[in-house]
């Protein structure tokens, strides 16, 4: 598998496009709306990475997530798309992801 590291190098040069591209647009509801889904997809592939409920707790502890935060979404580990818009936003935030290089849309 890829790194998270890996994933969003690939990512960034179409991202960059399409903002360049399409940034004349007066459409700012649209560029919030796909930044959103862009970073939840994002974080649904850290879980996925991540896979097993051991590792997943690993990782968000890791991160800084409190026991709590931790525990309740390693326990519902193979639902990544769902598990990935809830509270693990405390844990993988806007900031993490600027620290990674993704750009922002909006």
């Amino acid at each position: 598998g890829r790194s998270m590291e890996q994933v969003v190098e690939k990512l960034r040069p179409y991202l960059l496009g399409w903002k360049a591209y399409f940034g004349l647009a007066q459409t700012p509801k649209v560029w919030r709306t796909l930044d959103k889904w862009l970073r939840h997809r994002l974080r649904a592939i850290q879980l996925w990475h991540w896979k097993r409920p051991r590792t997943i707790y690993r990782g968000l502890k890791a991160m800084g997530a409190s026991e709590d935060v931790a525990k309740q979404v390693a326990g519902n580990c193979h639902r990544w798309w769902r598990n990935s818009n809830g509270v693990i936003k405390i844990v993988l935030t806007i900031a993490y992801f600027n620290g990674l290089g993704v750009p922002r849309l909006s």
